[in-house]
């Protein structure tokens, strides 16, 4: 696999040896040498519980066996300046201009690569891929001199092979990904040709019996006779690796005629083979780029599969005039050639915000929390199917993915920007579904922000079991013109408008109910129009979607309250500045107390913390159910922290901060830091408050609110008191008086010892009488 080079920046210091065994942000990292695989030293990183993937894929995917579909499918393999830039930061990085992709419904399987022998995809492109119904991959590749050494350990014998197809295995399901592109760029001798076949043949066998629907695909490298030697179609060169895993990445110097081809050499597998395409335009057939879609038409029109390399290209270069822009310009260019592939919604409940994973700022429920620049793949919401007008727009009104105007949501939103004539409307496709609508009425709700009279309404196209086509308007308000209603099948007005008020300016949230049993909803878009436009003085269009959500009857999200989780503190570090402030590094985990898997039911943590002022303070998403805060500021005078950990489910909503868990920890040099609980004896720190002037001590240790009991993973069969509710307390005497007391009580204990050795010598005098 022949790739453009790229360079680093020499200026800076060399950073310290990477220890992946310290605590540390978290981040993604590849493995470099089969040692590290062999030794599955990945597993005791402090990084790897971090770097699961928390969303699993729609079950089924494609097939019944969450197979692929049987047809032309497109596969795109990450090539972003090396890989592990900015996506590396598994709890997100600060650049709102970082590389993001965001067409999903254009991909069938996403592969993540580096130029390192394992490329582990980092957890945000998994999540959110398999999100939209995407496979994700990683890269096992060897190449170059240090290629040469490494397969010959590997191909030393059938049974190493196998051990190292068994180890990639363990990787891909315990990191919630699915499969594997092999691309071995070694020459070999012929004698290790028939190990690499095992190995290629173990690893589809391994990877499929521990996780069914996974992938293993060869990339068109070695040959069978040993060398390296790309063959650019299907031929029995490679084949026999072909015949041994789920399909072929051809590459990229290929002939028209290739296509065919290797199409007729597949046979009933054709849609296994996928034809190369470098987007960079290296010696690659149309000249990738923005004609990349010259091979996708020869590709599509031999009815076989395409693999799209480094579509990074447009952000790498620059393309004017900016990524977001250029980024939609060329995926239309490839929608335009092939079509739309994955469809969604398909479940209920379905929600989206149009987050693309950066921005600069975050809000929640109308109410922004946080306007840092920021991004983190992991929090994008379902990707919106806007169509790009072309290079020449003549459409009146422009619709577009926008990062910085206010959000409802996250960091993004749809803006419909434009003029419309008197009693005109304007339609914009938002999504393409296959969601088959059942008995339960269908509630949908998403917000709004306008200006003047510019309304935004949804249309609904559904089909039925003979293919009878009904399209539903739900309209915004009342003042609806006719002309524009009786274009619809079914005109449905809101049962309840909402303006949020002051805390939420401008955002209007739109709730409608609609029952169609039996037919399938196969798309939804967007309907702009005026209201009163006999009215209108003007034809400026201005309005906002903030969210949508599609839920039915039964799905109203109930959270657990504060007491049904455990939250804990681990790997506690503080240190202190010269301006007498405290940094504080701690890992917070938390779980259900019942044993549930919470991924199952939440999407996503949002952490705070509650520092002197009382006021929660914005810290970062968490996609698995642990983050790791690094160098927090404590100003002298905190006393304690509150981390607060708030539940996000499938429909957007969230738990509110006062009901949702949490967990306490003194400031480090506190007088009560090192108080241990002396009632239950489990050695755990109490948690101090002071309220007026006296204190209180809840007897919750590190757990939110929680009594020392075996429940919260205490002593062995320790059968403590129930768990008490987080107000409530024991009020306990202040520190000065408990040390006078503890003097009062020495006395005592000698006093008493004194009077017993005196008792016991009287009665001995006696009984010696």
């Amino acid at each position: 696999m022949r790739r453009h080079s790229f360079s680093a920046t020499t200026d800076a210091p060399a950073p310290p040896p990477f220890n992946p065994s310290t605590p540390a942000v978290p981040i993604s990292y590849p493995l470099k040498t089969l040692d590290e695989l062999e030794s599955r030293a990945y597993f005791k990183s402090f990084h790897f519980p971090f770097n699961q993937s928390s969303v699993k894929l729609p079950a089924p995917a494609g097939g019944a066996d969450g197979s692929l579909p049987q047809r032309p499918r497109i596969l795109v393999c990450h090539d972003m300046a090396g890989g592990y830039t900015d996506d590396k930061y598994v709890q997100g990085g600060t650049n709102a201009d970082a590389y993001a992709i965001w067409h999903w419904y254009l991909i069938d399987v996403f592969v993540y690569f580096s130029h390192n022998l394992v490329a582990l995809p980092p957890p945000c492109w998994t999540n959110t891929a398999h999100k939209h119904g995407v496979k994700v991959l990683g890269t096992f590749i060897m190449e170059g001199e240090d290629g040469d050494k490494q397969a010959t350990k590997l191909l030393a014998t059938k049974t190493s092979a196998q051990m190292y197809a068994e180890r990639l295995t363990e990787l891909a399901v315990a990191m919630g990904f699915d499969g594997w592109l092999i691309n071995m760029e070694v020459d070999l001798v012929r004698a290790q040709v028939p190990v690499l076949e095992e190995f290629v043949s173990h690893l589809s066998q391994t990877m499929h019996s521990s996780l069914p629907g996974s992938l293993v695909i060869w990339y068109d490298s070695v040959t069978v006779d040993g060398f390296l030697d790309w063959q650019n179609k299907l031929n029995d060169k490679n084949k026999a690796f072909f015949d041994r895993c789920d399909g072929i990445f051809l590459n990229y110097s290929w002939e028209e005629e290739y296509a065919k081809q290797s199409a007729d050499v597949a046979g009933d597998r054709k849609f296994d083979v996928y034809m190369g395409i470098d987007v960079f335009g290296r010696s690659t057939f149309g000249g990738g780029q923005w004609t990349t879609n010259v091979a996708l038409d020869v590709i599509k029109k031999n009815n076989i599969s395409a693999a799209i390399f480094a579509p990074g290209w447009v952000y790498e270069t620059k393309q004017p005039p900016d990524f977001q822009t250029a980024q939609n310009r060329w995926w239309g260019l490839v929608e335009k050639s092939w079509g739309t592939v994955p469809k969604y919604p398909k479940l209920l409940p379905f929600y989206s915000n149009f987050d693309q994973g950066r921005g600069y700022h975050i809000c929640i429920d109308g109410e922004q929390v946080f306007s840092t620049p920021w991004n983190n793949i992991s929090s994008q919401g379902f990707q919106p199917l806007i169509e790009y007008p072309g290079d020449s727009p003549t459409q009146p009104i422009q619709v577009s993915v926008n990062l910085k105007e206010a959000s409802y949501s996250g960091g993004g939103n749809i803006v419909f920007r434009g003029t419309l004539a008197l009693k005109a409307e304007f339609t914009a496709r938002l999504f393409q579904g296959e969601l088959l609508l059942g008995n339960s009425p269908l509630h949908i709700t998403y917000s709004v922000k306008s200006s003047e009279n510019s309304m935004l309404g949804l249309a609904l196209k559904t089909s039925s079991a003979n293919n009878e086509k009904t399209s539903v308007f739900l309209a915004a308000s009342e003042n609806t013109s006719l002309t524009i209603m009786n274009q619809f099948s079914k005109v449905i007005m809101p049962h309840k408008v909402t303006n949020l008020g002051a805390d939420q300016p401008g955002w209007v949230m739109q709730e409608t109910s609609i029952q169609m049993k039996g037919q399938v909803l196969e798309e939804i878009r967007a309907v702009c129009y005026k209201s009163n436009p006999e009215k209108s003085s003007s034809s400026e269009y201005y309005a906002i979607l903030g969210d949508i959500k599609i839920t039915s009857s039964g799905q109203t999200p109930t959270f657990p309250p504060s007491s049904s989780w455990i939250v804990d503190g681990q790997f506690v570090n503080w240190t202190s500045d010269p301006k007498g402030s405290k940094h504080l590094s701690v890992k917070i985990t938390w779980k259900l107390k019942d044993g549930n898997n919470a991924a199952d039911i939440f999407t996503k943590y949002t952490i705070y913390v509650e520092k002197l002022t009382k006021e929660y303070e914005y810290i970062g998403v968490a996609a698995v159910q642990s983050y790791y805060i690094s160098d927090l500021e404590v100003t002298a005078g905190t006393s304690s922290l509150k981390f607060i950990v708030q539940a996000c489910g499938l429909d957007g909503a969230c738990q509110k901060l006062e009901d949702s868990p949490f967990f306490l920890l003194q400031v480090q040099g506190n007088k009560y830091e090192m108080e241990k609980c002396s009632r239950y004896k489990c050695g755990r720190i109490l948690t101090i408050k002071t309220i007026g002037c006296s204190e209180r001590l809840f007897y919750c240790c590190s757990v939110h609110g929680f009594s020392c009991n075996s429940e919260n993973g205490d002593e062995k069969g320790y059968n403590g008191p129930k768990i008490m509710q987080k107000d409530d307390s024991v009020e306990v005497p202040t520190y000065k008086t408990r040390v006078v007391l503890r003097v009062v009580y020495m006395l005592l204990t000698v006093n008493l010892f004194i009077l017993l050795v005196y008792m016991s010598s009287r009665l001995f005098l006696k009984y010696q009488k």
